[in-house]
């Protein structure tokens, strides 16, 4: 059936597409987050369960089971430093049914609070005596009243369904690694069996695996570099109790652009502020803009190049649709998910203006070489 559509109507008609995916997006997330995790986690390791195949002769399905394992202690490692300094942090807060530590608490911020701020009058939303502050009553009386204790019981809840899924994700993983190349070969079956469509679809794949392991893999590398070097500073200007806790936390929100990066360096220099002095939050919060400004516009672009070529409009308008759509995770799989959107409209024919749309370099026209003008001689008209 031929339908002669307006260019109106096939705008409408891609509109509604691209909404009623959005909503298939929202209403599926607990089965698409797993997937894609998964997905992204196998991009990762699938090099590694090769060599591990080639290297030692390991049958694939005890290769991949390998890789999934050094996963499953890495992570394991990473919560169990989490473990270990939440309670020292918390071990330095005051008890909220301790009144001496809790005053104690409130005249040193005030203090501090004055002596970064002289020109300010702190009397008015911190007065000298802490029952006279309506917000130090607040805070003792959410610590100690029912709607702490159910915050409590809504982590532990979601605590567990995270472990869940954690679960359900790691066989996911195992599944993927060892069906990958059929499943694979099944996808590219599907757009047909001719030379051109096989080819097309294959170098997609590559292209899509290749520019979501670079990303990862240079994210998580940079992460760490930022987390160790962090930490040490942290340590260094007297956050001793706490400098693991807020260079794992770099290293983990680090993925998330922008919005991570703020959250991550917020929290030591808060910390500082309270625990150490003014200054010392000062110098952190200075350090840590000249590390974050050099990291991500001279390392980042060397180390990921072309992969990651995204706008910062792009990153930013990903991060809003994907946090609307799968909320905290989505924050996290931005990224990944746009540079594999990029690959795929660089490899099918007739998206590259969308792949171009999201880069961040600018569109020069196309050079057309000029033709020079044509000089007619003709011969002069004979004598008469």
């Amino acid at each position: 059936m031929n339908l002669n559509l307006t260019t109106a109507t096939r705008y409408g008609l891609n509109v509604l597409a691209a909404l009623g995916a959005s909503i298939a997006l929202y209403f599926g997330r607990s089965i698409f987050i797993p997937l894609v995790i998964a997905g992204l986690l196998a991009a990762i390791l699938w090099p590694g369960a090769k060599w591990l195949q080639n290297r030692f002769r390991l049958p694939w399905f005890f290769a991949c089971a390998t890789v999934v394992m050094l996963l499953v202690f890495v992570v394991l490692l990473i919560f169990a430093l989490i473990g270990l300094s939440i309670p020292a942090m918390l071990n330095d807060l005051p008890k909220p049914t301790d009144d001496a530590s809790m005053a104690k608490q409130y005249t040193r911020l005030r203090s501090q609070l004055k002596e970064a701020l002289p020109f300010l009058d702190v009397q008015g939303a911190m007065p000298v005596k802490p029952e006279d502050s309506g917000l130090y009553r607040e805070i003792k009386k959410f610590f100690t009243s029912e709607q702490f204790t159910g915050l409590l019981l809504t982590l532990t809840g979601q605590s567990l369904n995270l472990f869940a899924e954690a679960v359900l994700i790691l066989f996911l993983l195992l599944f993927l690694l060892v069906e990958g190349q059929m499943l694979i070969d099944k996808v590219r079956n599907i757009f047909g069996t001719a030379a051109d469509s096989q080819k097309l679809v294959s170098a997609a794949f590559h292209q899509m695996a290749e520019s979501v392991r670079s990303y990862l893999v240079w994210r998580t590398i940079i992460n760490i570099a930022l987390g160790v070097l962090l930490g040490g500073i942290y340590y260094a200007f007297g956050l001793k109790n706490h400098f693991i806790l807020w260079a794992l936390l770099t290293m983990i929100l680090g993925y998330i652009p922008y919005i991570g990066t703020l959250a991550a360096g917020a929290l030591p220099v808060l910390d500082a502020f309270v625990n150490v002095s003014p200054w010392t939050a000062g110098w952190i919060l200075a350090i840590y803009m000249v590390i974050v400004t050099v990291e991500g516009y001279l390392i980042v672009p060397w180390m990921m190049g072309r992969s990651m070529d995204l706008n910062a409009t792009t990153v930013l308008i990903s991060c809003l649709f994907w946090y609307l759509v799968w909320g905290t995770a989505g924050l996290f799989l931005a990224m990944p998910l746009m540079a594999a959107i990029k690959a795929i409209c660089a490899q099918v024919p007739g998206w590259e203006a969308w792949g171009s749309l999201m880069g961040s370099e600018a569109d020069r026209p196309p050079v057309r070489e000029s033709t020079p003008d044509l000089v007619v001689l003709t011969a002069p008209p004979p004598k008469v």
